[in-house]
């Protein structure tokens, strides 16, 4: 199988557009839809191998893979049931949108009632790994449809995580997603102790970085927080909706109740686009 395929990204929001100029880096063929079609235009006309449609079945038509991220399983079923009857056979349709596992499961049969091959594949990762080929694919589906879609996911990652035949992979991404949010509360609250105790935040970083404790990624939001640097790769709204899809499949703990609460606060003070470094920024003008 050629290592460049034709490619139809669905979605050109952060993530997808990413995606989107990462494959065009890459060599693949690729056309970008979204149901505003200036913000594609957009992006393909700063970006390599990519072609801007303005139809679903533009995008899909003699793609041998077709992405969705987009931002919900509601959208993504309405898409889609406008585009699979334009797939090509042999074409595997890739759901990247975080939907939760319920959603996961519908879209499934959707493709099967199409004949479509399918893999519910979620990643780890944001607007830079994306653009970076660094993301982590959460896939669950058959070896035949990941086969088929693996130069794909190879160019756009740097993991690919076989982790099912279902809608594991949307479970997992939940519980990622809840780690994060968190993290980052956590986070926000142990810099406010820091203060209290009269502690600088350059060096209680560097204490974590000295031995096992440092979180990469918990510095990164550290520095986000002390620069008041809230430009999204995960944004505000889209982590309470992952919360929200995670309550909807489980109990929340305590500490997600809470979380759940710091985004409400967040969205609510006009922060909802921003990145989960801004639950900070309310944290310290609540406690000022």
């Amino acid at each position: 199988m050629s290592r460049h395929l034709p490619t139809a990204v669905l979605g050109a929001g952060a993530l997808g557009a990413a995606m989107a100029e990462r494959l065009g880096d890459t060599e693949h063929d690729v056309r970008l839809w979204n149901r505003t079609r200036e913000r594609a235009r957009r992006v393909a006309e700063h970006a390599t191998g990519v072609t801007a449609v303005d139809t679903v079945g533009e995008a899909v038509r003699g793609a041998s893979v077709v992405i969705t991220v987009l931002r919900d399983g509601d959208a993504v079923a309405e898409v889609m049931r406008g585009a699979l009857d334009h797939m090509d056979e042999g074409a595997v349709w890739v759901q990247a949108s975080t939907v939760g596992p319920q959603s996961a499961r519908s879209l499934a049969d959707l493709a099967k009632a199409h004949g479509v091959a399918y893999l519910d594949a979620p990643v780890s990762g944001s607007t830079a790994p994306a653009r970076q080929g660094k993301l982590v694919w959460l896939v669950a589906g058959s070896e035949d449809a990941l086969a088929m879609a693996r130069p794909v996911l190879d160019a756009l990652g740097s993991s690919v995580l076989h982790v099912g035949t279902g809608g594991e992979g949307s479970a997992l991404k939940l519980a990622i997603n809840a780690w994060l949010v968190a993290t980052t509360v956590a986070l926000s609250d142990v810099l406010a102790l820091c203060d209290a105790l009269g502690i600088d935040h350059g060096t209680f970083a560097r204490a974590l970085e000295a031995g096992p404790l440092a979180m990469p990624y918990a510095l990164q939001k550290m520095r986000a927080m002390d620069e008041g640097s809230y430009e999204p790769g995960f944004a505000v709204q889209l982590a309470l909706k992952d919360v929200e899809l995670a309550a909807a499949s489980a109990p929340l703990s305590p500490l997600l109740q809470v979380a759940r609460e710091r985004l409400e606060l967040t969205e609510a003070a006009g922060h909802g686009d921003d990145d989960l470094a801004a639950l900070d920024y309310i944290r310290s003008k609540r406690d000022g």
